[in-house]
């Protein structure tokens, strides 16, 4: 009976460790679940920065105030009749 009580143990443990620590088993599978959340996510995130950039080229291509705003805060840039004030700090004393 003894030797029946580990015969059968011995194959539980043989058939539960492929199981737990094997290629397809629980732990495996929790980390390429936790794998598939996280790029999910990343997914996610270049999805809304795809969309603010399509929306942007949309902007520029049917848009003047796009591109006029733009040549302004990137090449600095001014209407005709505008006049560009710069206004710059003050030197430091070098006492």
């Amino acid at each position: 009976m003894r030797l029946l009580s580990l015969v059968l143990l011995a194959l539980t443990l043989a058939t539960q460790y492929p199981l737990w620590w094997g290629k397809g088993g629980w732990l495996r599978l929790r980390d390429l679940q936790t794998q598939v959340q996280a790029e999910t996510d990343n997914n996610q995130a270049l999805t809304a920065r795809n969309n603010a950039l399509q929306a942007e080229v949309q902007d520029l291509k049917t848009g003047i105030s796009a591109v006029e705003e733009r040549a302004r805060g990137e090449l600095n840039m001014i209407r005709q009749g505008e006049y560009f004030v710069q206004i710059l700090p003050r030197p430091a004393d070098s006492h």
